[in-house]
């Protein structure tokens, strides 16, 4: 099967590719499908992107001092428990319910109920302890849960990607679209540099008419262009030319080299 005619099955092996659960011979047979296929390749960077992402969301929390409070006295409440039984089962005689001599039943009573108001007073405790505690992480996982909501909201949601390469092959352009910020960014992932007096421009090449220009680069190694849905939908495929400094217009099409090209794809998740 050509996993490249195949885009759910595409995603979901380039996403397992990223987080790294496919591993051995599998793994190979898709490096070696990466080396040789725009598509995947793209499929395996695209996904890489989003895993690396995921760990700038969720900022690190200091738990509440009361959270190891009851950590410990859940510890110390079970080793004094192990050691009971220990005790029990080596046959250690238990403390007598009434003490030898005048008084020991008013001594052994007054002692039992002492124990009883502890543990009373113990158990009151822990429960004030635990709605607390309760109630300070419910609060805390809310806003920690609005917070993540927001900034997913705000995340970018690419739709498009490409990967722009040389007449050799060679990746180096990633170029990623977001309909929803109307945002193209480009991150440059070759070793490709243009002197001081030219300019890289992105073209369209839509499958009727000539190229239409998106925008001229900078020499940034990751740079954004504004750009609409329109521009790019159903261009099959983008190019990079080499021209004067600052670009050419539009309508007259490249005028150097065209030294990067590749297929647009768009995400079908």
């Amino acid at each position: 099967m050509d996993i490249a005619k195949h885009p759910f099955w595409l995603a979901g092996v380039g996403a397992s590719y990223a987080l790294g659960t496919v591993r051995g011979g599998a793994r190979r047979r898709f490096e070696t499908l990466a080396r040789e296929q725009a598509a995947v390749r793209a499929a395996a960077l695209v996904w890489q992107t989003h895993w690396s992402g995921l760990a700038e969301l969720q900022e690190l929390a200091q738990p509440d001092a009361a959270v190891w409070t009851r950590i410990h006295n859940l510890v110390q409440a079970e080793r004094q428990a192990q050691a009971m039984q220990a005790a029990r089962q080596a046959g250690e005689p238990a403390l007598p319910l009434v003490s030898a001599g005048s008084g020991g039943w008013l001594r052994s009573l007054l002692l039992w109920r002492g124990a009883a108001a502890a543990g009373a007073l113990a158990t009151l405790v822990a429960v004030v302890v635990g709605v607390q505690v309760n109630g300070g992480l419910r609060a805390s996982s809310g806003a920690q849960i609005a917070e993540l909501r927001q900034q997913l909201q705000a995340a970018p949601q690419i739709q498009y990607v490409a990967v722009l390469a040389d007449d050799k092959a060679a990746a180096s352009m990633l170029v990623t679209f977001d309909p929803k910020n109307n945002r193209l960014e480009l991150q440059r992932v070759g070793g490709f540099q243009e002197g001081a007096d030219k300019s890289l421009q992105l073209w369209a090449l839509p499958p009727a008419g000539g190229p239409r220009s998106l925008g001229v680069l900078g020499q940034e190694r990751l740079l954004n262009l504004t750009a609409g849905e329109a521009d790019v939908r159903q261009v099959p495929a983008l190019a990079i030319s080499l021209e004067p400094r600052g670009g050419v217009p539009s309508a007259g099409g490249p005028t150097g080299p065209v030294l990067f090209k590749g297929e647009l794809i768009q995400r079908m998740l």
